[in-house]
């Protein structure tokens, strides 16, 4: 397996590689400048399982409110640079844990061993990022277009730039919005290289393509032991990314942990709300620290047989809601009580 062979690198208190869990990262979406509202957001994030995050540093005020930050938040931070070779001088002066570049937009070969003696000098790793949108213009002359292959090629050529500064600290990122593309790039790249790699797909879109693209691109490239670390890019609440993740490693058996919620497609048979229903017990388990499966079933025909391979499990009918544990009824209740009656049970939890 590729993943349990990548080097490991250390950011903050934190393991990217060797054969370590998958981490789960997101990005900010406050401005950095504003302390008290990024804080705030980290937090949150950390709250639902964010293992890394990033933020984006386009000013000096932003690259000092680092130091801020950094003091009232729990995970490690990432800084996010484009273009200005200073900035990444000074998120990793005022405490970034990691920083993000694309060493071909940060200038010339004394301008990029300005950041990298730095990031040696307080062993800082950096993340090597390189975007399909982004692709040198050579590479897409050479390849005639934009391809795996050219993502691959420019991604090892800036490694390769910042290891003959003699700086191997390294994590790489190849993304695209192009999900097949994307798969291969990183089928390419695991055998060219052992740094670890942070896998995403890249402007992937809104909560309902961005989870579908992100599920099967993260999918294909992570069930081939590719991929070290994740993020799922959405537009939207950067707490959708950690659910999305989340979902997506549990679902490969790369993270236990847990209440999934399995629901049953609603038919002609359904007597209650069920959409409505499992939306509720979806939000509900959030909190409850469990790994178990919990049924939702809309018919009290087939519910019972149907949630036999979850822990437990409701089916509602006309009025009255079934609780199943293990395929068998053991309580029936009014449908209002029925969300209650599960959580209750999902707080005492016994096997």
């Amino acid at each position: 397996m590729y993943r349990d062979h990548t080097k490991v690198i250390r950011v903050g208190d934190k393991k990217i590689g060797g054969g370590n869990p998958v981490l789960i990262q997101s990005m900010t979406n406050t401005k950095t400048e504003n302390v008290e509202q990024t804080v705030a957001q980290i937090l949150a994030l950390e709250q639902a399982g964010c293992d890394i995050i990033r933020c984006a540093v386009p000013t000096m005020e932003a690259a000092k409110a680092l130091k801020e930050i950094k003091k009232q938040i729990h995970i490690p931070l990432v800084a996010d640079i484009h273009f200005d070779y200073r900035l990444a001088i000074a998120a990793m002066e005022n405490g970034a844990d990691k920083i993000r570049i694309n060493p071909g937009n940060i200038g010339n070969t004394e301008r990029i061993k300005a950041v990298v003696d730095v990031a040696k000098e307080r062993n800082i790793p950096i993340r090597v990022g390189v975007n399909s949108g982004s692709l040198e213009k050579e590479l897409v002359e050479q390849y005639h277009g934009v391809t795996a292959e050219g993502l691959v090629e420019s991604a090892l050529d800036k490694v390769h730039i910042i290891e003959e500064l003699g700086y191997d600290n390294l994590v790489i990122s190849i993304k695209s919005s192009d999900v097949l593309m994307c798969a291969k790039a990183h089928e390419l790249i695991a055998e060219k290289t052992n740094y670890p790699l942070h896998v995403g797909i890249t402007e992937a879109g809104t909560l309902y393509s961005g989870n579908i693209k992100s599920a099967i691109g993260l999918g294909i490239i992570l069930n081939q032991g590719i991929g070290d670390t994740i993020r799922v890019s959405l537009t939207g609440a950067p707490l959708e990314e950690i659910k999305s993740a989340k979902r997506i490693l549990k679902t490969l058996g790369l993270r236990k942990g847990g209440v999934e919620v399995v629901s049953c497609p609603t038919c002609g048979r359904t007597q209650i709300d069920l959409i409505g229903l499992a939306n509720k017990v979806e939000t509900m388990v959030q909190d409850i620290p469990l790994d178990i499966k919990v049924a939702v079933m809309g018919c009290v025909v087939n519910g019972p047989g149907e949630a036999k391979e979850a822990d437990i499990g409701i089916a509602g009918g006309v009025g009255v809601g079934l609780l199943i544990k293990h395929g068998e009824i053991i309580k029936k209740v009014p449908e209002e009580e029925l969300l209650d009656t599960l959580r209750e049970e999902l707080l005492n939890w016994k096997k």
